[in-house]
């Protein structure tokens, strides 16, 4: 079945619930360390907490992948059912998040968030790849990523907004501040309202063969063995993309969950106070407590703020990658790697930098990487892959997210780290490394349809 070529807002329309998924994302990768922190998390804990986003990711993905190639409905299609779920159970899991009274409850909301996101996220993906030619690949995941940079600003930039209307920022030993509460409500709202934005305005095609995804779908307990041979079968291109992928996820899994440590510690000089150096019965330092954690919070804050540049940079590099690749062809390989370079040249000066105002010239760089990130890889697989499997596929691919993830939490981050001393700017050095090595790693990139579109011959 020959698809039809879609112009700007019919892309636009198909992708924008990726607004809210982004605010899902983005509040949780600015803002989750900061609750961990506020809840008594020491530095080094952190990245075991994060555990559960990588874990779920692994578990779910290829689970809905497979269920979503798997489905049709007349009314709501292939991949919307999977859009709805996740979008209503990650908006709960959003409202509830910053009012975890324990720390042990923070991480467990973080895996149902997690999970529910996911739930969403991949069949967007596979979505581009079902409605788009082979012409327009680019061009749909590029305007997705110009909708994901929009998301990844404004959430990041949530609490300080909110803050700056007169919402407090301190708050009790071990309770979220009220501003990160409300900016969680409203990020939970943009998520639903998005996704039922994208439902209600998206059509899809039907399976190409009835009969045959019928029987397709007739088949019973394939599950394991489908999902098991398609990962034995998977195209060179995406293991060598793999490869690509777990440098680049590995700096940004040490990004999302050490950046406000590191540099609320090292660049704003406003560390989380530890309780047990205060006498609470001592009104003095109980004072001296709630004087360094409203610093905290404030730094977290701006920390928060800064990150969201990633996702405006993110936003301009879509941008411009859009106009282009509506008329023209672009060497996807290149584009990546020198995307991914830069990235990871904004890690590295943040241990240099004189003053807080630095970071937004690391976090322009960080976001160009993210915008290639988000687009690239994914344009990249869709040339190299079986159309009728691409929802398995993508899910599949996305075990190349979290696997490095995985690594990160349980103790990579840490370890690494620990080899260039103990400040936790460290990390952020070693987010640095890894993006470089990702950069360098689309060399092994070699398919020229992954590369670039190919015309087909007549």
């Amino acid at each position: 079945m020959e698809k039809r070529k879609l112009n700007f807002w019919q892309i636009w329309n198909m992708s924008f619930g990726f607004l809210g998924i982004q605010f899902g994302f983005a509040l949780q990768g600015g803002f989750m360390s900061r609750i961990f922190q506020t809840l008594g998390a020491a530095k080094d804990e952190i990245p075991l907490l994060w555990i559960a986003a990588p874990l779920t990711g692994l578990l779910v993905q290829p689970i809905i992948g497979y269920m979503s190639d798997r489905t049709w409905s007349s009314k709501w299609g292939r991949r919307r059912p999977y859009f709805l779920v996740g979008a209503i159970l990650s908006s709960i899991a959003l409202f509830l998040v910053p009012h975890s009274p324990a720390l042990w409850i923070a991480a467990g909301f973080l895996w149902v968030l997690d999970a529910s996101i996911n739930v969403s996220m991949e069949p967007f993906r596979a979505l581009v790849a079902d409605k788009l030619p082979e012409s327009q690949r680019s061009y749909g995941f590029v305007v997705q990523t110009l909708i994901i940079g929009i998301g990844t600003w404004i959430a990041s930039n949530l609490p300080w907004m909110v803050s700056q209307l007169g919402v407090s920022d301190s708050a009790a030993l071990g309770v979220v501040p009220m501003s990160v509460k409300i900016a969680f409500a409203i990020g939970a709202f943009v998520f639903l309202a998005s996704i039922l934005y994208t439902v209600f305005t998206t059509t899809e095609y039907p399976p190409e063969d009835m009969e045959e995804f019928e029987r397709e779908k007739a088949k019973k307990n394939q599950f394991i063995p489908d999902i098991i041979n398609n990962i034995g079968s998977m195209p060179t291109t995406m293991k060598k993309l793999g490869i690509i992928q777990f440098f680049s996820w590995f700096a940004f899994f040490t990004m999302w969950s050490m950046a406000n440590p590191a540099l609320t510690e090292h660049v704003f000089k406003t560390p989380v106070p530890v309780e047990a150096n205060y006498n609470m019965e001592i009104p003095e330092q109980l004072d001296a407590y709630n004087t360094a954690n409203t610093a905290f919070q404030k730094s977290s804050n701006l920390v928060g703020s800064y990150m969201g540049t990633y996702g405006l940079s993110s936003m301009v590099f879509a941008l411009l990658l859009a106009f282009y690749t509506s008329k023209r062809r672009i060497n996807r390989k290149y584009v990546h790697m020198v995307a991914l370079i830069l990235g990871g040249i904004g890690f590295l000066i943040m241990k240099h930098i004189p003053s807080h105002e630095y970071l937004t010239i690391s976090f322009v760089l960080i976001g160009l990487a993210w915008g290639s990130i988000l687009s690239m890889p994914y344009a990249m697989l869709s040339s190299s892959v079986d159309p009728k499997k691409m929802g398995v596929i993508m899910g599949i691919f996305n075990m190349f997210i979290v696997i490095p993830q995985i690594v990160a939490a349980l103790g990579g981050v840490n370890y690494v780290s620990s080899l260039f001393g103990t400040d936790a700017i460290n990390a952020m050095t070693v987010a640095g490394i890894s993006l470089v090595l990702a950069g360098l790693a689309n060399f092994l990139i070699i398919n020229p349809k992954a590369i670039t579109y190919q015309k087909e011959e007549l």
